[in-house]
């Protein structure tokens, strides 16, 4: 199968789970809009529903770019000042564990989407099927002030991790987020207790916040053909 043909099939499977996440939105809610590949299919489909249904429905973007893709398509934005409880929050991930822990950060916007995250009722998460894995192995992206680098990375080693400073592959240099600080890639392995690793990370001196998430209420894991919605369980 060649390159093209792999990424349709990539890109139907990203359609079908955001589809499917956007059909639990109702008319006038309030819902947080994630960001990257797949929430951006989201807020497009989101967009659609609001010229076809008629509905009212405000969003509070996670990033610059998500912004101005819901200006483009016509959903009206709101604030956390202005909306500090949200009805349901629509975001993808870069990984989802057996439990439903994520990781995420691949577009530097984990801080944003965090916040927004727990300021929502219900984090709705929706991935190709790729994306599931058993238990978490993918290096942790954390947010860090740039005068404090060296010192984030003395206690990402004795937390066991493996750091890279992230490059900007497309201006050169290292990558800058929208808060102007710097993003450090740091590998643990697999991650065998997430919720412990996130408290770990969280008491991190000089990282702003990181990529570990442990609050998504449902998964939508789209196929080429179908979806498969996982739950939290309750404990």
């Amino acid at each position: 199968m060649n390159d093209r043909a792999n990424e349709d099939k990539k890109r139907r499977k990203k359609a079908n789970a955001a589809e499917s996440a956007v059909s639990l939105i109702k008319d006038g809610m309030a819902i947080g809009l994630g960001s990257g590949s797949t929430a951006e299919i989201a807020v497009r489909k989101i967009g659609d529903r609001i010229k076809e249904e008629g509905f009212e429905i405000l969003g509070v973007p996670t990033s610059i770019r998500t912004e101005k893709l819901a200006i483009e398509c016509g959903v009206p934005l709101t604030t956390l000042s202005e909306h500090p409880a949200l009805d349901m929050c629509i975001d993808g991930a870069d990984q989802v564990d057996a439990r439903l822990n994520l990781i995420k950060g691949g577009w530097g916007s984990h801080t944003r989407e965090k916040i927004v995250s727990y300021a929502t009722k219900k984090l709705v998460i929706c991935v190709e099927e790729e994306k599931i894995v058993k238990q978490l192995n993918m290096p942790v992206p954390l947010e860090v002030l740039p005068y404090a680098v060296e010192m984030v990375e003395i206690q990402l080693k004795k937390l066991g991790g493996t750091c890279v400073l992230r490059a900007d592959r497309n201006k050169g240099g290292y990558f800058i987020t929208e808060h102007e600080n710097l993003v450090i890639d740091a590998n643990f392995g697999v991650i065998r207790n997430p919720e412990e690793m996130s408290a770990a990370l969280s008491s991190v001196v000089g990282s702003v916040e990181h990529g570990i998430f442990t609050n998504a209420t449902e998964v939508h894991v789209g196929s080429e053909k179908a979806v498969n919605v996982l739950k939290r369980k309750r404990v």
